[in-house]
């Protein structure tokens, strides 16, 4: 079984996830695959708008929900980190190149989410970027070494999120079955076992 995975490393709903992704994961035998997709082009292309046009009483929502939902996971949650928002390509790159090299990309992706939403560290810079891909046992120099693959490969997860039907962060599809959001994970964990 693979899940295919879509976020954002600017992601807050991504960030509270946390690791149930891949405990869930890992008590199914399952794969994930790690699809980092750019947030504006995917809202401009499938409806949706970025924090800033949205109208202040979802905004306000946003919040509440946010901080009920650290609090509920345990989670330390910064409302209005420093560096939000930031340009979320260098740290997908980043990660594109981490997944064709091998390792524990789930708790690198983990680390960009936090760094930005607990740390309040800019997940744009390099210095930050090559930081922690040598705390999760990358190759710093990934950093430089998939600029260019990555942005390619980049461009191409947008073209298949958007014909997979992925519409917001954080986004898992198992074949044709979807789950947006970390509040459905217990769904796709039900689902998943339904599959043994």
């Amino acid at each position: 079984m693979q899940i295919d995975y879509y976020f954002s490393p600017l992601s807050p709903w991504c960030y509270l996830a946390g690791t149930r992704l891949e405990d869930l994961a890992g008590r199914h035998g399952a794969g994930v695959r790690y699809i980092p997709v750019d947030p504006s082009a995917l809202f401009a292309r499938t409806g949706g708008k970025m924090l800033a046009e949205r109208h202040p009483s979802r905004q306000d929502y946003r919040l509440q929900d946010l901080r009920r939902t650290a609090a509920r996971e345990n989670l330390p949650l910064t409302l209005h980190p420093a560096h939000f928002p930031t340009n979320p390509a260098p740290a997908s790159y980043a990660i594109i190149a981490a997944a064709k090299a091998g390792g524990d990309v789930g708790g690198l992706v983990q680390s960009f989410l936090r760094a930005c939403w607990a740390e309040e560290r800019n997940i744009a810079e390099d210095e930050v970027i090559r930081d922690l891909l040598a705390r999760h046992g990358f190759d710093p120099g990934l950093a430089d070494k998939g600029l260019w693959t990555g942005a390619e490969v980049y461009e191409r997860n947008l073209e298949q999120a958007v014909n997979a039907g992925v519409f917001g962060f954080p986004f898992y599809i198992v074949g044709e079955e979807k789950f947006w959001g970390q509040d459905r994970l217990a769904d796709l964990e039900q689902y998943l076992s339904g599959m043994k």
